[in-house]
């Protein structure tokens, strides 16, 4: 058994990192192999539409024909049991270099033709979503509604998705420091105390069931 996690956050001790960090633990405790892949440590691009992974007859349909850093990345991620996705959430969807991965991941398998030739595998997959914003906030502005299409064509190729949300994140270690006031940064520290923690445990119990 193979957990392969893809971290789309900037910084490698933030919530995202840790979280999925966590996620990998849990699956270690079930024997598992793990691996963490820090997108914004490698040099790639996103899809750029040059179609070769469509041409009928080509030695590259069904997989993405650009060599550059993500390239040994896809052929771990194509040979994994289970994959856990982490990114924090800018502008109210994922990273840029979560997408641009999602891009090369799962176009070449995406097929223009009613009798696709592609076999779909089953595996484990995850989304876990950091944010500054509240619970609260996600229901109003039905996030959830914008971050499904993630979920779902992760269904559709792999045969099932779970989403993690992690809400009201603390952002900074020095709040003085950073224009922020529009937040209330004893708040944000109890909830990292005593919310964090369990969103942790969640994590864990994630690469626990993958690993199982």
């Amino acid at each position: 058994m193979k957990v392969i996690a893809i971290n789309g956050g900037p910084r490698k001790n933030g919530n995202t990192s840790i979280l999925l960090n966590k996620a990998l633990e849990g699956a270690r405790s079930q024997r598992a192999e793990t691996e963490l892949i820090n997108l914004y440590d490698i040099d790639f691009k996103g899809c750029t539409s040059c179609f070769a992974c469509k041409i009928k007859g080509g030695s590259s349909y069904g997989k993405c024909i650009m060599k550059d850093e993500l390239s040994p990345v896809l052929e771990k991620v194509n040979t994994a049991d289970a994959l856990i996705l982490g990114t924090p959430v800018y502008f109210w969807n994922v990273t840029g270099e979560m997408r641009c991965f999602m891009e090369r991941f799962l176009f070449p398998i995406t097929e223009y033709t009613l009798k696709p030739k592609l076999t779909s595998r089953k595996m484990h997959t995850a989304l876990i979503y950091t944010m500054n914003i509240t619970e609260k906030t996600v229901k109003e502005g039905k996030l959830d509604e914008v971050l499904f299409p993630n979920e779902r064509i992760l269904k559709r190729f792999f045969g099932e998705c779970e989403s993690m949300y992690c809400t009201d994140t603390y952002q900074f270690s020095d709040y003085s420091k950073v224009v922020s006031d529009k937040y209330d940064e004893k708040e944000k520290a109890r909830r990292h105390k005593e919310v964090f923690p369990e969103d942790c445990q969640k994590a864990f119990d994630i690469g626990v069931r993958f690993a199982k």
